[in-house]
């Protein structure tokens, strides 16, 4: 996979404002040997899972399950691995969630000194195994502006700490936008959604940033 610089990155994000997500896909997907879409079946992540096997249907889907899905997020994933007959690469922590739970006495609190150790468990290692193992050159995420801060900071394409080109086709949509494509396209959506290293909606647990 080619390695651009930020002159070409800069340009090719100005390029693909306002670009349909699939011809974004097919760009990227010209020169990747190795694809992987990340998701975690939060709202709107049906948008970019179906945008991608539509372009790659074989395409890996890696899905780091942190243990403390709601039932609703479960049955939200099985039901579009059904409906998109998704690649799904499955990474989990080593312990289970009832193990840890004793060893922490449930979810660290953000401000306690356990909660990085938490993150790390829940979602780091698993996702950093996955990475490891895949070894993507091309990694499709749902990152959207005005999520966070550290995602206002990047745009259609950025590189990860890793090097890894990472491809945000959607990143310019709206909510209201996704309604429409999700409708379009008969995706059903899931807003019980729980990420127990977040906590707050606006914060990054470290897997982006």
């Amino acid at each position: 996979m080619k390695k651009y610089s930020e002159e070409e990155i800069l340009a090719l994000n100005t390029r693909f404002k306002g670009v349909s997500p699939s011809e974004i896909i097919s760009w990227a997907i010209q020169d990747a040997e190795r694809p992987v879409v990340t998701t975690n079946f939060r709202p709107y992540e049906a948008a970019i899972l179906q945008a991608s096997v539509a372009v790659v249907p074989e395409i890996k889907i890696v899905w780091c399950d942190t243990g403390y899905n709601t039932p609703e997020t479960y049955r939200h994933a099985e039901e579009l691995i059904a409906q998109l007959d998704l690649n799904v690469k499955l990474y989990t922590p080593l312990q289970t969630a009832a193990h840890r739970d004793i060893l922490f006495g449930g979810i660290p609190q953000v401000e306690d000194n356990r909660h990085i150790e938490f993150t790390n468990q829940v979602k780091l290692e698993p996702f950093l195994r996955a990475m490891g193992e895949l070894k993507p050159d091309v990694w499709f995420t749902n990152l959207r502006k005005g999520q966070t801060a550290f995602r206002d900071s990047i745009d259609i394409l950025s590189y990860s700490k890793d090097g890894i080109l990472k491809v945000s086709p959607f990143y310019h949509w709206s909510d209201e936008e996704l309604d429409s494509y999700l409708l379009e396209h008969q995706l059903p959506n899931e807003f019980k959604y729980f990420d127990p290293t977040k906590v707050l909606s606006n914060r990054e647990c470290g897997l982006h940033s």
